[in-house]
């Protein structure tokens, strides 16, 4: 299977490995895409782990489930990346996810904030976000 996050790579030799825990992203953008991806696969489980700590506790499992299971995910574009590499501890991506919900097309444009802890890169919070729906 093609890897959802748009590498255009096998899912195994992608963002797997992630999802599995047997490999860590390496940048900010790696773990947007591979965040992305576990939305597409339902992997409610590794967006909740690869969640800032802190804000793990008030994560809606339910919620986040039910939108992976309930929406068809049809792409993923990383518009602009800034920091977030391998020697940074904190980034920004800009994105647009593309999804299919309740019969109307969503386009999800979100600049998310990324830290890196312990070697370990996190998604904190989305700083510029706007969603717009269309049948």
């Amino acid at each position: 299977m093609i890897c959802p996050c748009g590498s255009k790579l096998d899912y195994t030799a992608c963002c797997g490995p992630f999802h599995a825990q047997t490999a860590l992203p390496e940048t900010a953008e790696a773990l947007m895409r591979s965040r992305y991806a576990a939305f597409a696969t339902g992997r409610i489980d590794y967006l909740k782990a690869t969640t800032w700590p802190k804000f793990q506790r008030d994560f809606d499992d339910a919620g986040y489930s039910a939108r992976s299971k309930n929406s068809t995910w049809l792409g993923l574009a990383i518009l602009a990346t800034e920091a977030g590499l391998r020697n940074d501890t904190t980034g920004t991506v800009t994105f647009v996810a593309t999804s299919l919900h309740a019969g109307a097309l969503h386009r999800q444009r979100e600049k998310s904030e990324f830290r890196k802890k312990q070697g370990r890169w996190y998604y904190v919070a989305a700083c510029d976000e706007t969603s717009t729906a269309s049948s």
